[in-house]
């Protein structure tokens, strides 16, 4: 994994690459929603792979957009440590329904899911959604993106 400024962050790739964004754009979005010291995994797959994990984990039995696998801090080093999955196919199909650009869509995708391994949590309440909506929404902007929420 490479290391910078608080992100150790492996990208794989388990679908096609063609069309997706590349590892140093994910490494700049990951990057962009640290707020503390993370180490994690993203990892782009298929619908099936998504649908199993989906399937397996929260008991959907669908491929979803994102998952967060979120293991805690590290003993040693205090770092938050995870996984985040995106499904290709999802993530574009949602581009295309909203009228977004994919790359601006797997930014709010990143985002969302590094927030979440650093604590966010917008289903536990509505404050809370709305907190990491508008952290979701500064950080998009910050990038050049639209506001995904609007």
């Amino acid at each position: 994994m490479k290391r910078a400024a608080g992100l150790d962050l492996s990208v794989q790739y388990v679908c096609g690459r063609e069309g997706l964004p590349t590892r140093a754009d994910f490494r700049r979005w990951a990057k962009a929603s640290l707020r503390g010291e993370v180490a994690a995994a993203l990892r782009i797959v298929d619908a099936q792979e998504g649908r199993a994990l989906n399937r397996d984990y929260r008991g959907k039995d669908y491929a979803t957009n994102v998952l967060t696998f979120d293991y805690g801090p590290d003993p040693d080093s205090g770092a938050r440590s995870g996984d985040i999955v995106l499904c290709a196919p999802v993530v574009e199909q949602e581009a295309a329904a909203q009228g977004k650009p994919l790359a601006a869509h797997y930014a709010h995708l990143t985002i969302h899911g590094m927030l979440h391994l650093q604590g966010y949590d917008h289903e536990t309440g509505k404050a809370d959604a709305i907190a990491m909506e508008a952290v979701e929404s500064f950080i998009m902007r910050a990038l050049g993106f639209p506001d995904p929420y609007q």
